[in-house]
């Protein structure tokens, strides 16, 4: 492979505006052709097998209303003293609302409000869409099935609750599961923060705006490609909307990461006196090699989501790995082409004088750390994994699920259709739950089971059953006492699935499932929960194989599985600390307490163990290569970590900038997966690999390259860093010094 990167990496160096005319003209291509004819993403959260997805599918298959998705609008008088008895103006407003939103583009129906509200006011008796102060009315806007929509449905609808909330005496707010599905995160925040300090990162460990530059546009151009991409992509499969954000997230910090490492090799090629081509060549064949290795088994990992059996998971990793693929393709191709088209003024002018003859001494500094961590092994190692330890218990605490409306900030209307509703009707009533019962000819369970649901604890009200004889299917809408991302919820779903129905429904061939978006989001979590494990076990299980092969030792690929398992652990801990405790939410922008969404800890790990074999194979290949040549493995640790530990803290420190980012956004998803991300770079590329490696291996002593013979005959040779085959197949290109003093285009 290095053979064919390093003509690769020499092509690209010497014909550099034809490749990056080429980059040029298919970003341009895609971009145009997704934004004339690419396809809106959406949210789906459908899944085979669920309860709650048979109940959606029951409904669906009679042609129900109620399968599709629905916009609950929530309505208020301006003034804060009225309620809808004594204002005959907001109650005649709600009718001309009503109305209004009926005749909204692809509106099955609107519910009947302003009649339930004259029809109070009449009698007295306050009931149904009416909170009982009378002060708080919704309006239940009913759509078809997601297949049938699209972003524009839902821009529709809140140009229009816009405009009557301004000519109306009404309050209108507005949330439900059309803004779920199609309400896109804002972009933008998250990734100009994280360049702006990769930028400064890259400064201050270049010392040269070029060579600072140069991974910048590298990973600009690849994000561009790979973002617009998805609405070409999504003709194939459903990208749910925030496949964007988190690409763009991981993309910038995977293509930055491997840009420097591509382009430290370039800068050390150049220093021993290669020309610019050569350099560029010899650069790509050996970490680019890596970078191809890291790159695939980042992409690897992430398709491995699909164990989760979810397909918005499945679909979402296939966005997520497209735009990381692009980034290791950018880096072997657009990177060296960058590096020939700016010669040798990629240097800081000190560096391009340096004499070719020196040389390339390690970090003193970073000597002298690693003397002082193998001095003091057994500290260093039982203080940092009692740390971790202590930093992943609480994931005993992990509780999955998925925010609600009620965990964004009060600025979206969404929160406050969510408080206004729970002020009025109780907490429960922002999650209903849809009992969908296939009657199979017995009608008489309808009244019996309506009576049973209303009769549980957790139930605060159930509305007369609707019975639809020609399908032969009863629906019954349950009003939880509790809110959406109580526990107690979730327990009372349980309850209805494991005693109510099989108690009232006993013999009869009638079958009855628990549907709506609460309900849904339970079983999706109890889904991810079991599936965990096993991408887990494959995981490490495949981390534990590559490693052994790399580097033949049982012994450092055990290591490295285990010590990947606790960083990603802390990280674990530390997002239920954050938001599940609540420690320290305000900082990043919480109000409240937020469930772990349940994608979150699996697509976490995926990441995570790509992006953790990247740091693990730079070190180990470093300390391999010293222990091969002295024998001393003290010695190889101390030298390794010298000579890779300041790249490996300039590639985390803009890991977890860019991903530190992504906090600042709205969306608590993306909060929560951009500080997970974050601690687990930090926890990994620091304490881990800074610490805990070097002072491990040197209590293991020569027993860290153990390998039982057998095996050793058994498995292939990798030789991931390209020293061993022959890179070129003509000699090697040196320039002189006094060359190497001035800059050189390359034509």
């Amino acid at each position: 492979m290095s053979t064919a990167l390093h003509r690769l990496g020499r092509f690209a160096a010497r014909h550099p505006w034809r490749v990056i005319g080429a980059w040029l003209l298919v970003t341009l291509a895609v971009v145009g052709l997704s934004s004339s004819f690419g396809k809106d993403l959406e949210d789906s959260l459908t899944a085979p097998g669920l309860d709650s997805q048979a109940a959606v599918d029951l409904l669906s298959s009679v042609d129900s209303d109620r399968a599709g998705l629905t916009a609950q609008v929530v309505v208020a008088p301006s003034d804060v003293g009225a309620t809808f008895l004594d204002s005959p103006d907001a109650a005649d407003a709600v009718a001309e609302v009503e109305a209004a939103f009926t005749a909204l583009n692809d509106v099955i129906g609107v519910s009947p409000t302003s009649a339930a509200i004259d029809a109070a006011a009449a009698s007295g008796v306050i009931a149904g869409p009416v909170s009982a102060d009378g002060r708080v009315a919704v309006i239940q806007v009913q759509y078809p099935v997601i297949e049938e929509l699209d972003v524009g449905n839902l821009e529709e609808l809140k140009e229009l609750g816009a405009e009557l909330d301004a000519t109306t005496p009404l309050q209108i707010e507005m949330g439900g599961e059309l803004f779920f599905s199609f309400e896109q995160p804002e972009t933008g925040t998250g990734e100009i923060i994280g360049l702006v300090v990769a930028m400064i990162v890259l400064l201050f460990a270049f010392g040269s705006v070029i060579a600072m530059g140069l991974p910048i546009g590298m990973a600009l151009f690849g994000l561009a490609l790979g973002v617009s991409a998805m609405g070409l992509v999504a003709f194939v499969v459903e990208i749910p909307t925030f496949s964007p954000v988190m690409a763009s997230m991981i993309g910038l910090g995977v293509g930055i990461d491997y840009a420097l490492f591509v382009l430290s090799r370039h800068r050390e090629n150049l220093a021993c006196g290669m020309t610019v081509v050569e350099a560029a060549g010899r650069a790509v064949a050996t970490a680019g090699q890596a970078v191809v290795f890291a790159g695939g088994t980042v992409v690897i990992a992430i398709l491995g989501l699909a164990v989760a059996g979810l397909p918005f998971m499945t679909a979402a990793a296939i966005g997520i790995s497209l735009v990381v693929f692009i980034m290791v393709v950018a880096s072997i191709t657009l990177l060296p082409a960058f590096l020939g088209l700016v010669g040798m003024r990629v240097n800081r002018r000190a560096d391009r004088r340096r004499d070719v003859s020196a040389p390339v001494h390690l970090s003193r500094r970073w000597q002298r750390w690693g003397s002082h961590v193998s001095r003091h092994a057994w500290p260093y190692t039982v203080g940092v994994t009692i740390l971790l330890l202590a930093l992943t218990a609480p994931v005993l605490a992990l509780r999955l699920g998925f925010p609600d409306e009620g965990t964004l900030p009060e600025s979206r209307t969404e929160r406050r259709a969510y408080d206004l509703v729970a002020e009025g009707f109780g907490p429960g009533s922002n999650g209903p739950l849809l009992v969908a019962v296939d009657l199979a000819g017995d009608e008489s369970v309808v009244d019996p089971l309506a009576a049973a649901i209303e009769d549980d604890p957790g139930i605060a009200s159930v509305a007369s059953p609707a019975v639809d004889g020609a399908s032969d299917v009863a629906v019954i809408t349950a009003i939880p006492s509790t809110s959406p991302q109580d526990d107690a919820t979730f327990d009372t779903v349980t309850r209805l699935r494991s005693e109510i129905f099989p108690d009232v429904l006993g013999d009869s061939p009638a079958r009855a499932h628990v549907g709506g978006q609460t309900a849904n989001f339970a079983d999706l979590g109890n889904r991810v929960a079991d599936r965990l494990p096993y991408l887990i076990i494959a995981v490490v299980t495949l981390s534990f194989l590559l490693l052994t092969v790399v580097f033949r030792s049982v012994v450092v690929a055990l290591k490295a599985a285990l010590l990947n398992l606790l960083s990603i652990g802390a990280a674990y801990g530390v997002l239920v600390m954050v938001f599940q405790w609540g420690w320290g939410a305000g900082l990043i922008g919480l109000e409240g307490t937020v469930p772990i969404v349940s994608f979150v800890p699996m697509m976490m790990f995926a990441v995570l163990f790509g992006l953790s074999m990247d740091y693990e194979v730079f070190l180990l290949s470093r300390v391999r290569e010293e222990y091969v040549r002295t024998g001393d493995n003290d010695a190889a640790v101390i030298r390794g970590l010298s000579g890779t530990a300041r790249v490996i803290s300039s590639a985390a420190l803009i890991m977890v900038s860019v991903f530190s980012g992504f906090v600042l956004g709205e969306d608590p998803v993306i909060k929560m997966m951009g500080l997970g991300l974050a601690v687990a770079i930090l926890v990994d590329a620091s304490v881990v690999r800074m610490v805990l490696v070097p002072a491990s291996m040197t209590l293991m002593g020569d027993a860290n390259w153990w390998l039982p013979e057998r095996l050793d005959r058994h498995l292939p040779h990798i030789d991931l860093d390209g020293a061993a085959e022959v890179v070129p197949q003509e000699e090697p290109e040196l320039v002189d010094v006094e060359e190497v003093r001035e800059p050189a285009l390359i034509d």
